[in-house]
């Protein structure tokens, strides 16, 4: 064999592996990522079945029910915009209630139902998703220096047991 056909072997070879590794890399990144999406961006175009994805915005006043197995706690996310329906068995965060942030982890299942994995409550009474502190911008209801207080009959007032939650 001459040495110029060897080279071309060689490079041939270390090509394949290349794109082989580039391959699995790929693919380990795309089941691992997990996209943000507003409630908004979900009503645009719902995501596919069983995809993980973060939803964040506010938890909608009045729409946080027990359901009768007593562990799983139905409620919807907003942006003030559109709202998702979101079921979770689990037991919630302790800074979760109504009117207040919170990204959700999970999937939409074949029924295009929302069941979440994770529920994240802010951990700071000013902290909202960028996402959703924009939408909440663009409707009019952000006050800037005001934090999520802005509308009180959108969201309750902040109670003080939390303010020292974040110490």
């Amino acid at each position: 064999m001459k040495r110029k056909t060897l080279r071309l072997y060689l490079v041939l070879i270390s090509l394949a592996l290349l794109g082989t590794a580039t391959m699995l890399v790929l693919n380990a990144f795309d089941r691992e990522i997990v996209f943000f999406f507003s409630p908004s961006e979900i009503a645009a175009e719902r995501p596919v079945p069983g995809r993980v994805i973060r939803l964040g915005g506010l938890v909608e006043t009045g729409s946080v029910k027990k359901l009768d197995d007593g562990a799983t706690v139905s409620f919807k996310v907003t942006d003030l915009k559109a709202a998702t329906e979101i079921a979770y068995r689990g037991v919630l965060p302790d800074l979760f209630r109504e009117g207040q942030g919170v990204v959700v982890e999970g999937a939409f299942n074949d029924s295009g139902n929302f069941v979440a994995s994770q529920v994240l409550a802010k951990h700071d009474e000013n902290y909202l998703p960028p996402e959703v502190a924009k939408a909440l911008k663009a409707s009019g209801r952000w006050q800037e220096g005001a934090g999520t207080e802005a509308t009180p009959a959108a969201m309750p007032a902040n109670s003080s047991a939390t303010s020292g939650a974040s110490q």
